[in-house]
């Protein structure tokens, strides 16, 4: 089990995140209590509010649509702000559940009356994404080599250790134009985690890291980034990746061999997890698996126990999203939770009554 300190979330500079809002109606159990919005319910109508993490947008989207189909009377608002965002609004009180890679830690936990679930909803892998002219070779790239460029100590897309690793390919005497995330962001939390477990150079600073290069905003923002600038080099979810048209290279896993990431080599990474704690707070990177992609999380949503009216309204939400929703998300080149997980999942919801 992983737990974040408060000093590794803060490892990308402090940036305002562009809030997309997605508006689904639907219903499904939690019916209004036709009282007052402050009770979350309006009419028939029960309105919750949710944030979090850009990661997993591409299928959540597809969920709310899907969702809204299916169902009438629940208003839910997503703000897709970013991991660390989506935290400080649940402990805020602004919203009633959490889209996240980054989990609290027992400290944070604390801070509520009863602890908030973590449930895991889908695997996603961050993978290394470049934009190099006159290159069409996919890159290999090692845990000490991503570590050293995003520390500023390989500058050069020829750097003798870039190279060793990415023999026959002819690589250009040009800087690497680096781009990182802006704000607390969940994929800097992956892709920080596993850097922390394979470079020494990368854990003794974990806490005080300074990201080389520049920041953009989100996982749509880094993307077109490195789209648009040659040279650029930088980490996204593998769906941004393939939505933009990146090229993106393989990684070496703890086996020693180089694993580009796909649903087999993210569900590799996945089946390391079946034995996690009870709380589901599980670090999933730099697993033992030889097939398995070094650079895989869960998402989770956060869900602290609601009060009625809207208690019925998430429970049948998170049902579906373990029914339909998980079953949406493959077509999306997102890795399925092993059974086991979606089963502990599903008990775990189910004990919200």
């Amino acid at each position: 089990m992983f737990l974040i300190s408060k000093q590794l979330r803060r490892l990308a500079p402090a940036a305002a995140a562009t809030a997309l809002a997605v508006v689904l109606t639907s219903c499904g159990g939690g019916s209004g209590t036709g009282k007052t919005a402050e009770n979350g319910s309006d009419g028939d109508v029960v309105h919750l509010k949710a944030g979090g993490a850009t990661l997993p947008l591409i299928a959540y989207n597809k969920w709310f649509e899907q969702f809204k189909k299916d169902n009438p009377t629940v208003d839910l608002q997503y703000q897709a702000v970013g991991s660390g965002e989506g935290l400080k609004m649940l402990q805020k009180g602004e919203i009633d559940f959490a889209a996240s890679e980054i989990p609290l830690t027992d400290a944070e936990m604390q801070g509520f009356k009863v602890k908030p679930l973590h449930l895991p909803m889908l695997v996603g892998a961050i993978v290394p994404v470049y934009n190099l002219p006159g290159v069409t070779a996919e890159l290999k790239f090692t845990g000490d080599v991503l570590a050293k460029i995003f520390l500023g100590r390989i500058k050069k897309w020829n750097d003798p250790l870039l190279a060793k690793t990415n023999a026959g390919v002819t690589l250009p005497a040009e800087d690497i134009v680096v781009f990182h995330r802006a704000g607390a962001s969940g994929t800097s939390y992956v892709l920080s985690d596993y850097l922390s477990k394979v470079s020494p150079e990368w854990k003794k600073g974990a806490a005080t890291v300074k990201w080389a290069g520049q920041a953009a905003t989100g996982s749509e923002g880094v993307a077109a980034a490195v789209k648009s600038t040659p040279y650029a080099l930088s980490y996204v979810e593998v769906n941004f990746a393939e939505q933009s048209k990146l090229s993106f290279g393989s990684v070496k896993n703890a086996a020693g061999k180089f694993v580009k990431a796909g649903l087999e080599a993210e569900g590799a990474a996945a089946d390391a997890a079946q034995n996690m704690g009870d709380d589901m707070r599980a670090s999933i990177t730099n697993p033992s698996g030889a097939n398995a992609y070094p650079i895989c999380t869960f998402t989770w949503f956060i869900v602290p126990p609601p009060d009625e009216p809207k208690k019925a309204a998430i429970r049948h939400f998170l049902q579906w999203s373990m029914d339909k929703g998980v079953k949406l998300a493959g077509p999306l080149d997102y890795a399925m939770l092993p059974p086991a997980i979606i089963e502990a999942v599903k008990d775990k919801v189910d004990k919200l009554r």
